[in-house]
């Protein structure tokens, strides 16, 4: 008499409202350990503030009559712009309880420390060598190089602004070559102040178009 194998029974499917409680879940787990390992007290309204400030300074600036008071309006602003990102991004941590010298925040301040500490020393060797119009490309390109540096470790914004000021330093550099090429003596970027005009569009309209959409994305 031939055998009889019983049928094995389908295992039942996940109800459809269990799956996509799953998948909620997974898609909570991986938000949070994203955070985690991110630095997210930059703070949109620091960066603004900082535009802000970055505008008057190069209004004020256009207004020097030599060099060396431009430079000191510029190294005003940036002991007042370095005041207020400190001041805006520990507010910001304390507020979503975000450790500022510790895991993530610390990775962000030694990360971009080093392109400040490589700013400083080329500043002092363009202004050596007389070359003013210089400064505000090389500025922007080493200032965005820390920022994305430093944003490997925060909100995907920030390396994107980064990226922006490298571009805008890129393009002040350009600038002046082309003009060598072309025989368009130095003072003309004097006359028409095209020191200023990009140190305003790039540490004045950048941060501040930047520190809108971190404000608006990520709390402030």
């Amino acid at each position: 008499m031939a055998s009889v194998t019983p049928l094995r029974a389908s295992p039942p499917e996940a109800p459809p409202a269990l799956q996509d409680r799953a998948i909620d879940n997974l898609r909570f787990i991986r938000e949070t350990m994203e955070r985690a390992g991110a630095f997210t007290a930059v703070s949109g309204w620091g960066e603004v503030a900082i535009g802000v400030t970055a505008v008057i300074a190069a209004a004020i600036a256009r207004q020097q009559p030599n060099g060396s008071r431009w430079m000191a309006v510029w190294f005003v602003e940036a002991v007042v712009s370095f005041v207020i990102a400190g001041y805006a991004m520990t507010r910001k941590a304390r507020a979503a309880n975000v450790p500022m010298l510790a895991g993530p925040g610390r990775k962000f301040i030694l990360s971009f420390l080093p392109a400040m500490l490589a700013g400083m020393t080329l500043t002092a060797l363009f202004v050596a060598i007389d070359q003013w119009v210089l400064l505000p490309g090389i500025w922007m390109l080493i200032y965005g190089a820390g920022v994305m540096a430093g944003g490997a470790f925060s909100v995907r914004i920030v390396p994107v602004m980064g990226a922006a000021f490298m571009v805008v330093g890129t393009i002040g550099l350009a600038i002046p070559f082309v003009a060598s090429y072309a025989g368009i003596p130095g003072a003309v970027f004097s006359a028409v102040g095209l020191r200023d005009i990009l140190m305003a569009s790039g540490f004045g309209a950048l941060h501040i178009a930047f520190g809108l959409l971190i404000a608006r994305r990520h709390g402030g």
